[in-house]
């Protein structure tokens, strides 16, 4: 499958992603702990079935020094000791509010407990943030089938300096 579209050779595209990655700074640059963004953009991405966003995320993991065990996990975090128990609240969280039309309420209350133990509002509002940011990414890839595999670390970024 080919892309139908490529949104990085579209000027209206490109002004767009250029805010779009100044969106991600913010949350790049926020306390919340870089792998755990990485995670949860990994998570998400699963879930969506985006695979420019897995490649993207896995790369830059390991590119950050993620191991190839907890990076093999993720999609089975909870059956896993891989992860710390904020990294768990995370995950859950990620995927809670990816799968906003299966749950009636959204995210749990018990999930939305564990993010407030093992984070401080300003790591909360990043994760919040990362997580309706993913999503978008994800769905602007997968509409215009932008595949995965050709990506390498620091492209996205280095696209829009």
């Amino acid at each position: 499958m080919d892309a139908r579209f490529n949104m990085f050779d579209n000027e209206t595209a490109m002004k767009f992603f250029k805010r779009f990655a100044n969106a991600g700074q913010v949350i790049q640059r926020s306390s919340l702990p870089q792998p755990t963004q990485e995670l949860v953009s990994l998570r998400a991405s699963q879930i969506n079935g985006c695979g420019w966003c897995i490649d993207m995320h896995t790369k830059e993991a390991v590119a950050a020094g993620e191991s190839a065990v907890r990076l093999n996990l993720v999609a089975a975090w909870r059956e896993s000791t891989a992860f710390t128990e904020a990294e768990q609240a995370a995950l859950a969280l990620a995927e809670e509010g990816t799968r906003l039309a299966d749950a009636h309420q959204g995210v749990s209350d018990e999930t939305w407990a564990q993010v407030r133990k093992h984070y401080d509002d300003d790591q909360i509002a990043a994760l919040v943030a990362l997580v309706a940011l993913i999503n978008a990414a994800n769905r602007l890839a997968v509409i215009v089938h932008q595949r995965g595999g050709s990506y390498q670390p620091g492209m996205f970024a280095a696209a829009f300096d």
